[in-house]
Formats: structure tokens, sequence, C-alpha cells
């Protein structure tokens, strides 16, 4: 847990020393970026000695992959992939993954320092890139593909589920990456009506289902 002191996080002295640095190590990596941030800085937010860090994970390059490792797994813990019945609809699943996909993925007032790290680890990749797809983005993109398979019948190839599959993170990850830009192109009362993470999942479900020649189901189209 944390709380907030002088518009800056300070890391609750409750957790064990390793979860203070990594939550510590997240916020200033996600603020500066890598080079920028400095194991001095991490240590006074995180009330550990210097010499904790190369206890715990050896050098800076280290901590800063684990660090990315830990804001995917607490994102993951906040907005868990969604359970479905059997008997679901391809149509309700794809309205849920994507509905979570916005959940995690936005912060329209107060992006969360997970978010923010790792979209600085997409749209710069190191080496903790490789470990972030392998370990979360991946296996969320093979739920999406299934989905996709399942609405299509089982008749479209694995690279066009994939360029389907693509399409819709893409429509899902401008409403972040370029959140400012969107915020400047749209008036603030249809930004609060219609760019909420539970419009936008009916939107971008009905475009896809529609773009592959599916009746959109009442229950989608309803906010």
């Amino acid at each position: 847990m944390s709380t907030e002191k002088s518009g800056k996080a300070v890391v609750d002295s409750q957790e064990d020393p390793r979860g203070r640095i990594l939550s510590a190590a997240g916020r200033e990596f996600a603020e500066k970026g890598f080079e920028n941030t400095t194991i001095r800085d991490i240590c006074t937010l995180a009330s550990v000695n210097v010499a904790a860090v190369n206890y715990y994970f050896g050098e800076k390059h280290r901590l800063y992959i684990e660090s990315v490792r830990h804001a995917h797994e607490e994102r993951s813990r906040q907005f868990p992939l969604p359970v479905w019945a059997d008997g679901t609809l391809p149509a309700e699943k794809l309205r849920g993954f994507v509905g979570n996909m916005l959940e995690r993925m936005l912060g329209f007032d107060k992006p969360s320092w997970q978010v923010r790290l790792m979209l600085r680890e997409v749209l710069h990749p190191t080496d903790a890139c490789r470990e972030l797809v392998e370990d979360y983005i991946r296996p969320h993109f093979t739920v999406l593909c299934n989905i996709l398979d399942e609405l299509t019948d089982g008749k479209a190839t694995p690279a066009e589920l994939r360029r389907i599959g693509l399409s819709i993170c893409g429509q899902c990850f401008l409403y972040h990456s370029a959140g400012d830009v969107v915020g400047m192109l749209i008036p603030p009362n249809e930004i609060k009506e219609m760019h909420n993470p539970v419009e936008l999942a009916n939107h971008i479900t009905a475009y896809c289902l529609a773009a592959l020649g599916k009746r959109v189901p009442l229950s989608v189209e309803v906010s």
C-alpha cells in the first residue's frame, strides 16, 4: 500500500524491504526513465539502505526488469481477466475482454505508475520488453485470438486472427498512448459520456463484430 505526501508517493513501511524497493523503483522508473533514475533516489523513497538494492537485485538493470515484472503482476491482480461461464457467446467474451483491457490500460485522470511504466517499456523497449511480452502480453493476446477464432467459426487462419487481434489492441492502445490528443479533439462532455471504458468497450466490440459481418447482440449494444 502507499500514501501520497506532498504530491509524491511514499511507500508503506510495513511492506518487506524487497517489496518497498520494487514499488519505489517502479514509480521512479515510470516518472524518469531508466537513465535518469538513481539508486539513491529509489532507496530514499523506499526507506532502505543503498546496499539493499545490491543484496536483493544485484544491479540497477536487473532491478528495472524486476520492476516492470512487478508492475504487470500488480496490474493483473487489480484487473484479472474475466472468467466466462460455459455457453457464453463469443461476442460477449469479446466485449468482456476489451472492457478488461481498457480498464487495465486507461487512467483518464491519473494513470497508475504501473501503466506508465509498461507504456514506457512498450514505446522504448529494453531487455525487459521480451519478458513483458512472454509473461503478460502474449497470454492475453492468445485469449483474444481464441475468442476471435470462435467468432469466425474457425474459418480464419492464425495470421488473420492475429491481425484482427492487433487491430483491436490498437484501438484500445490509442486512447491511452494518445490520450492528450484525443482530449484536444473531443469536447469535454463527449469525453465523459462516450470515452469511458464501458462505452469504449461497447463501441470497439460493435465495430469489430460489424467488420466480421456478425450481427451485434442486443446485450453488447446496450451501455
